[in-house]
């Protein structure tokens, strides 16, 4: 097999070469070539030491010298190179206490996590698979180097990340890993929140989302996102849906594009729905209050997962406004604009469609039309530049002290009066129309 190397990385493994060391393309680039994927990064693994790396390359970082990885720089790229290894016991369901360097390719590819990502490339020798990468490959499986039960117990991230490859790959998972995850799952307790999001972004924007339900049937998410759990199985009899809240989740999540804020939106959007269930005398299931609630989970556990704070802003806000329906109306679009935000009306469209279409066929086309409608109507209204904002009225606080207000409160809560009247009538949108209003009103 033949793998086209780019010239930096055939530059870094020829170098190494010419001062007498092995050096290979490993693990996830020589798998993304094969499945003829663009890789994101190129990694090479050597027989060299860190030290002779660093004195054969002008620019080097050490990145990881302790456990043999050190960065090269050629340009504005940078490259991992890391020795041959055997790492030692690991103590904390995370990191080997130690590292022994080896000069033997195959001990270092014995210690990765799986059969796809423990393949060596260079162009001399050609493929390196040892373990049956390549079969796995084929089979579209996700299949653990040698013992399942010794390579999670060494790094418990393993664990969600083959339920993350799974996602973006497509593969299923092989029987034996399968019973290793069940078994080791509650292993996750030990994985820092950092990592558990960076893995359960990874599967949120994947193709294959609906992953997530075989987290849950593998036990992972009772660890890592319990509030998840509490989903599967909540019945939604009501003739808007045809899924129990988890499977309606799901189809939302791949209802929208492979967009970090809209995906976690779809996630966390019914999450208050199984605590705000309740059935009448008809049996008909009603979730009244379900969005406040499904925001407040959705900040409590997007800060246990150590999101940053702009992302958590827009998030909750979004959850909070998933069910907001209005009619499709010049001035409900722009109250709507005003309450939920300019920027991300457009996310909020995405959202309430992708929530639609995840439903019954139950008054469907009425809905997708409303939404379509409330779409042509949010353009128009950026195109005349009406004003759904303080910042776009035509007068500010200085403005109304100049014809004689006080300063205080009472100014803000005249600037929020005059932005409801000129949402309901952009055309009083005037400077020399409000202050007149204002000078009436106030005796001025």
């Amino acid at each position: 097999m033949k793998i086209v190397l780019p010239n930096k990385v055939l530059m870094i493994i020829l170098n190494l070469q010419m001062h007498g060391y092995d050096a290979y393309a490993v693990g996830g680039c020589v798998r993304d070539s094969i499945l003829a994927k663009k890789p994101q990064d190129w990694d090479i693994t050597t027989s060299a030491k860190p030290a002779d790396i660093k004195r054969m390359f002008r620019r080097t970082v050490d990145t990881g010298i302790e456990h043999g990885t050190v960065t090269v720089l050629l340009g504005r790229e940078s490259f991992e190179v890391t020795t041959y290894r055997i790492d030692g016991v690991y103590e904390d369901n995370r990191h080997p206490k130690e590292v022994r360097f080896t000069n033997n390719l195959e001990e270092d590819l014995k210690r990765r996590d799986f059969t796809i990502n423990a393949m060596a490339y260079n162009d001399d020798v050609r493929l390196v698979d040892a373990f049956g990468g390549m079969k796995d490959l084929n089979y579209h499986l996700i299949r653990c180097v040698g013992n399942p039960k010794e390579r999670f117990s060494e790094d418990a991230l393993r664990i969600l990340r083959a339920v993350r490859f799974s996602a973006q790959l497509g593969f299923s998972i092989e029987k034996s890993t399968e019973a290793a995850i069940k078994e080791l799952a509650p292993s996750l307790r030990h994985v820092s929140a950092e990592r558990i999001r960076t893995e359960l972004l990874k599967i949120l924007v994947s193709n294959h989302p609906e992953q997530l339900r075989e987290a849950y049937r593998l036990g992972i998410t009772k660890v890592i996102l319990p509030e998840w759990d509490d989903m599967e199985g909540v019945a939604q009899n009501t003739p808007h849906h045809k899924y129990d809240v988890a499977e309606h989740t799901i189809h939302a999540i791949k209802n929208v594009k492979r967009d970090k804020i809209l995906r976690l939106t779809m996630l966390f959007h019914d999450m208050g729905k199984p605590a705000m269930k309740s059935t009448d005398e008809n049996g008909r299931d009603h979730f009244k209050g379900h969005a406040i609630v499904s925001e407040e989970l959705t900040n409590v556990v997007m800060r246990r997962l150590k999101f940053d704070n702009e992302t958590i802003k827009k998030v909750t806000r979004l959850v909070c406004y998933h069910d907001y329906r209005v009619e499709a109306t010049p001035q409900n679009v722009r109250r709507a604009m005003n309450r939920i935000g300019v920027e991300l009306f457009p996310y909020y469209l995405a959202v309430r469609l992708a929530d639609v279409k995840a439903q019954s066929v139950y008054q469907k086309r009425e809905k997708v039309e409303n939404i379509i409608k409330m779409r042509e109507l949010y353009q128009e209204a950026l195109v005349q530049e009406n004003c759904v904002t303080l910042h776009d009225l035509a007068v500010t606080g200085k403005d109304l002290m100049e014809i004689g207000m006080e300063p205080g409160q009472k100014l803000g809560s005249m600037l929020q009066e005059l932005l409801e009247w000129v949402i309901d009538d952009p055309d009083c949108n005037k400077k020399e129309i409000l202050c007149e209003y204002v000078k009436e009103k106030l005796g001025l």
